[in-house]
């Protein structure tokens, strides 16, 4: 899935748990300084910033298939050499990095095991792949109370557990198949304060994703019934959500 989406309206929607989320899967694939990494699937650059910060722009390659998001990075961190590109086919050549990283990529890829081939590819042997993806299959994820919401109006809703990696295990079974070994899985949790419901509810209707998507082919009455529910379904603000993520690193 590629996002053409401005890339503010991704940092509102999905930045404020992304960006958290971020050192935390750098620590898991030992980024540290001196190293050359590619960052899978940037967005807007919430891991980006993270790597920059670790090891310098010269430091940090990125792609993306979304041309809002490339610009956008480009814009931020002009050091970085970012390039418009899928997963499943990186424009590097074999073994540049010392580690490669997807924050919140894999469940979008339209092959993860292609993709996650390409990482390993592109990654020096005995390096690291690393990859985070939220616990859409264990109600643990960021977006947990807008699809419970949407599936007690709607049993037959199409939520976002089944994308790949969203459940515990799948992302194990996708590095073996993707041919990583040594692998590791665990999970990471992000703690997120929401002033108010209306700042919570008000990047859904960004066009963002799955959800948007959701949202945008329901009938204004829908879309209401869908925000009370929410709001229902919230603990009194100012509340804080924690979110969780499946992630994992196996070597290249």
């Amino acid at each position: 899935m590629s996002f053409t989406v401005a890339a503010e309206a991704y940092d509102r929607f999905m930045g404020r748990y992304s960006v958290p989320l971020a050192p935390q899967l750098a620590d898991l694939a030992g980024v540290v300084a001196g190293q050359r990494v590619i960052d899978v699937g940037c967005g807007p650059g919430a891991l980006t910033a993270e790597l920059v910060s670790r090891l310098g722009g010269g430091a940090v390659s990125a792609v993306d298939p979304s041309e809002p998001f490339v610009a956008a990075v480009r814009e931020r961190y002009p050091e970085v050499s970012i390039q418009r590109a899928s997963a499943e086919l990186l424009p590097f050549e074999s073994r540049s990095f010392d580690a490669a990283l997807a924050q919140l990529v894999v469940h979008f890829m339209a092959d993860p095991i292609a993709g996650l081939r390409e990482m390993a590819r592109v990654t020096h042997e005995g390096g690291v792949v690393a990859a985070c993806v939220w616990d859409h299959a264990g109600k643990q994820g960021p977006l947990n109370v807008f699809w419970a919401a949407a599936r007690e109006l709607d049993p037959t809703v199409h939520d976002e557990s089944r994308l790949a990696g969203a459940r515990q295990g799948h992302l194990t079974e996708l590095f073996e198949a993707a041919g990583l070994h040594n692998i590791e899985e665990t999970s990471l949790a992000v703690h997120v304060e929401h002033p108010s419901f209306d700042e919570w509810w008000e990047p859904f209707t960004l066009g963002v994703g799955p959800a948007r998507s959701y949202t945008a082919g329901l009938a204004a009455n829908g879309q209401a019934r869908l925000r009370e529910l929410c709001r229902q379904m919230l603990p009194t603000e100012p509340f804080e959500l924690t979110a969780q993520a499946w992630a994992a690193r196996g070597i290249a």
